[in-house]
């Protein structure tokens, strides 16, 4: 419901548990047919790097694991952080406190059975937070300059892959 009051367009991919029937009861009724036009829900996988680096996409909603930290990233894109466990929490403020390139949903526990409850006002304010106004413009451009130095890490004679192949020289001396 906070996706639909932010007035913001959104794709949500939404993965289904092993023991969740066919039939999301967590869906309010008729919210599918009511976001027609204005948000897109994916059920499965979905090419998450292909859809980060579209250049319509304003914005990205993470639990904050590693992996789609450094997409969210090296994309280019504002996040709002939403973690559930582990070292998710600490990836949170690297993105909301060190990058300045996110803004944090309000979770403050693990999930362990139940977590925290988010409300529809948060998720609507963070949305807006991210993709409306003057701090969305300065979190969007920090944002671009990560993403474009982290492309540039992975290039040929990038840091990244330099030291890569810094590792693999190493590992074939010792090999050898």
């Amino acid at each position: 419901m906070g996706l639909d009051v932010s007035e913001q367009q959104f794709i949500w991919v939404v993965k289904k548990g092993k023991n969740e029937r066919e039939e999301e009861d967590w869906l309010p009724k008729g919210f599918e047919k009511g976001m027609k036009g204005k948000g897109l829900i994916l059920r499965g996988w979905a090419p998450q790097v292909l859809i980060l680096d579209h250049e319509a996409v304003g914005g990205f909603v993470t639990h904050c694991g590693w992996n789609s930290t450094l997409e969210g990233v090296t994309a280019g894109v504002p996040t709002v952080t939403w973690p559930l466990s582990a070292e998710q929490f600490y990836n949170e403020k690297l993105v909301t406190q060190v990058l300045k390139i996110g803004v944090a949903v309000g979770v403050r526990q693990w999930i362990r059975v139940v977590g925290d409850s988010i409300k529809r006002n948060a998720i609507e304010k963070v949305v807006k937070q991210i993709m409306v106004g003057k701090e969305a413009e300065e979190m969007r451009g920090r944002a671009q300059v990560l993403g474009e130095m982290a492309k540039r890490a992975v290039e040929e004679e990038g840091s990244s892959y330099f030291d890569l192949n810094t590792l693999i020289e190493e590992l074939r001396l010792h090999c050898s």
